[in-house]
């Protein structure tokens, strides 16, 4: 039996005339072109065809995952040096005498309220002083807000205009004493007239939240929202999406929500971007813009629930989820979450801060669980940081503080095979015990965890705060609570959105393209009175619209491997140093299996190695790699910089976040310029975090090169600049 296979053999035509004349269409002209193949040869013609797509389709799939795993472990392993660097000064602050240089560079990150009675605040919040010139040109706004003036306030965003300092701070001002007056927790009802919209993570992306508003339409009484936190940071206009959400929120209090997340936190802004937007925006009352937005951060309700069926939080939830204990918190208290609020035998102190210990390295602990020999103890399995501590008395050099503190933090090699407790790992006061440590604890679980498919709830390991936690925990907290469904943000998925816990928990993310172009689409929820979620997807670029899906996984995957070269090269020294131990008669070669362990065992990322061994090693010989070539040939140029001690480059490059952070930190009247000394005791700072030494001479000799118009002091965006790496491979 033959099957006739018809072929259309179209006719080049003119196409006359564009679109504004009359014109007749013409008849399609084509020639049939008929070719008789055998049935059994059609047929397996056809599986081949298909076996080859779905084979082609896989591979796709397997490098798009590939590269998402790239960007996931790097962004995660940032975030946990983060709250390892942060824990480290919570140490400083508890252990260094008052009268420290130290401590004292880094004590006001600590303080929770310069100002502390609210007359006070209100006065600080004044905006009366500032005036507007007559060269003004942006956007005057009235008060109280309106809906013409949001529209007015967004338009003029969109067109990249900057909103007067004044105004920025009525917003604020009025933002803030709308914010004391709502709950912890939120409750919305949806009606059957009207549907709730459910946006997550932005991340300063402007153009996501646009899309999302043309998309669906602008809040109003009869459109509600909810955005599930992460407005700021990484994005460039954190501060534009900020100043949006709460002109809608003065107009419609009741129809729009917003819920905190772990990045509206002034210490992780620090070290992700927003700090540094705020400042190069508004030179000159950006220092206030900042405080105003801390305090405005720490009074963003934690969580909302809709017609008491469904619970919407940043992160998620832990087996001690309680939101009759997150209903009674005072919220404004916990500025940083990163620490929980100071107390003093057993007593809280309203408006201090809190202390914790530091820290370890990658999947070592998280922000609320540092047991770190708790089998061999009769201790709960989630141990919280106040439940660790170092010896009462803190008499000794700084030196041997260090050290202990390192040790119980898992960073010293010799402890980390030690199996038995530290004998002095006992619970002490000021560390967050008691009630406002278990308040803590629930607040941190909320805006940090993370789902996992296996039961059962562990500390979040990866990204150091948080926990994991899997079907049966979210099956009892939402049972305790009558609950149906947990949607959460927090996790950028590349569909935008994801099921998991047999359908229980909902993940929504709202940024697309947020590792890179292509990398992800975003999505937002709607949902009716029924309470089913409905998802929408969009892709925010025009560029990635117009992408195949080949060329799109092409350009996430350049973007990927390059993120990654940068983190092996930056680790070169350590990297060449774990090759050796692999190579003992000192060929320079190893195999590629002894490549992929000392790899993993230098960065902690947690890859598949020998998946990306093709992508990263151009050539073996013998399944065998030349490891100082592969190193020469990462294509990663650094700068030119004359530095006697090279240890100090090496360090520069693998604590370049760090060292921003603390810079941040150090420059407290935000003028971007540190002096000599303080950039001496940075280094210093840093040279304690990491446990290493670095010489006088030559932390001297990199603050003169850095020194361009040798005016004696370094300005921090030039020197973080100096030492950006560049990859000789996208200029080829």
């Amino acid at each position: 039996m033959n099957v006739p296979v018809c072929f259309r053999q179209l006719k080049p035509q003119r196409v006359m005339g564009c679109g504004v004349g009359k014109s007749r269409p013409q008849q399609e002209k084509c020639d049939k072109v008929s070719i008789s193949v055998p049935a059994a040869t059609a047929i397996r013609a056809a599986l081949l065809i298909q076996r080859w797509y779905r084979q082609y389709v896989a591979r796709l799939e397997m490098r798009r995952r590939c590269t998402w795993n790239i960007f996931q472990s790097i962004e995660y392993a940032g975030e946990q040096n983060q709250i390892k660097l942060y824990n480290f000064f919570g140490f400083l602050m508890d252990h260094f005498t008052p009268a420290s240089s130290e401590r004292n560079l880094i004590s006001h990150i600590f303080r929770e309220n310069e100002v502390c009675h609210e007359t006070e605040w209100e006065r600080y919040f004044c905006y009366k002083g500032v005036e507007v010139p007559d060269s003004y040109s942006g956007p005057h706004l009235t008060f109280p807000m309106t809906f013409c003036g949001v529209s007015k306030l967004m338009e003029a965003l969109k067109q990249k205009q900057q909103l007067h300092a004044r105004y920025v701070l009525q917003i604020l001002g009025e933002t803030w004493r709308l914010l004391r007056f709502l709950p912890n927790i939120n409750h919305v009802s949806v009606c059957q007239t009207k549907e709730i919209t459910i946006c997550g993570d932005l991340h300063g992306q402007l153009e996501d939240l646009l899309l999302i508003f043309y998309k669906n339409g602008l809040p109003s009484c009869e459109k509600p929202y909810v955005f599930n936190g992460d407005f700021v940071d990484r994005g460039k206009n954190s501060l534009e999406i900020l100043l949006i959400l709460f002109g809608f929120l003065l107009v419609y209090p009741h129809d729009v929500h917003l819920n905190r997340g772990n990045h509206e936190d002034h210490i992780v802004n620090l070290r992700y971007g927003f700090t540094k937007e705020v400042l190069g925006k508004y030179r000159v009352h950006g220092k206030k813009i900042l405080k105003l937005l801390q305090k405005i951060f720490s009074w963003l309700p934690v969580a909302t629930v809709i017609n008491h069926k469904v619970l919407v939080v940043h992160g998620g939830i832990s087996n001690s989820t309680n939101l009759n204990v997150l209903t009674r918190m005072d919220r404004h208290r916990y500025v940083s979450v990163l620490r929980p609020p100071k107390m003093i035998h057993g007593s809280s102190s309203r408006n201090g801060d809190a202390g914790g210990p530091v820290e370890g390295r990658r999947r070592v602990r998280s922000l609320t669980n540092h047991s770190f020999a708790s089998t061999q103890r009769s201790v709960s399995p989630r141990r919280s940081l106040h439940n660790l501590s170092v010896n009462n008395d803190v008499s000794g050099s700084v030196e041997d503080e260090l050290r202990k503190r390192h040790r119980l933090a898992g960073l010293d090699p010799a402890y980390r095979d030690t199996k038995t407790a530290e004998p002095d790992s006992e619970p002490r006061f000021g560390e967050g015990t008691g009630r406002h440590g278990h308040e803590w604890k629930q607040i941190v679980d909320l805006l940090w965890s993370d789902p996992m498919p296996q039961n059962g709830c562990i500390p979040n390991e990866v990204r150091g705060g948080g926990c994991y936690w899997g079907p049966d925990v979210t099956e009892e907290v939402l049972g305790r609570h009558n609950l149906q469904l947990l949607i959460r943000s927090h996790e950028c998925k590349q569909d935008g959105y994801e099921f998991c816990h047999n359908r229980r928990v909902l993940t929504i993310f709202s940024a697309s393209n947020y590792y890179e172009v292509g990398s992800n689409r975003g999505a937002y929820i709607r949902m009716g009175p029924d309470l089913v979620p409905h998802c929408i997807q969009y892709q925010a670029s025009r560029t990635c619209r117009e992408l195949t899906l080949r060329q799109s996984v092409r350009w996430t995957e350049r973007s990927a491997l390059q993120a990654l070269k940068e983190q092996l090269f930056v680790h070169k020294s350590d990297l060449i140093s774990a090759f050796k131990e692999f190579d003992p008669n000192k060929t320079g070669m190893i195999s590629l299996r002894h490549w992929a362990v000392a790899t993993e065992s230098v960065l902690k990322l947690g890859l598949p190695w020998r998946m990306l061994r093709p992508q990263l090693i151009s050539r073996t010989q013998y399944g065998m790699v030349n490891y100082q070539q592969w190193i020469r040939e990462l294509s990663i140029t650094e700068p030119k910089l004359q530095v006697s001690d090279t240890s100090i480059m090496d360090t520069m490059y693998k604590n370049h976040s760090n060292l921003e952070t603390i810079f941040r930190m150090i420059d407290t009247d935000h003028s971007g310029l540190i002096s000599f000394e303080e950039f001496h005791q940075t280094w210093k700072l840093l040279s304690s975090h990491l446990k290493m030494e670095i010489s006088d001479k030559a932390i001297a000799d990199l603050a003169q090169s850095m020194d361009f118009n040798k005016d004696g002091s370094i300005d921090i965006n030039e020197f973080m600049e100096a030492f950006r790496l560049v990859d000789l491979s996208t200029h080829s």
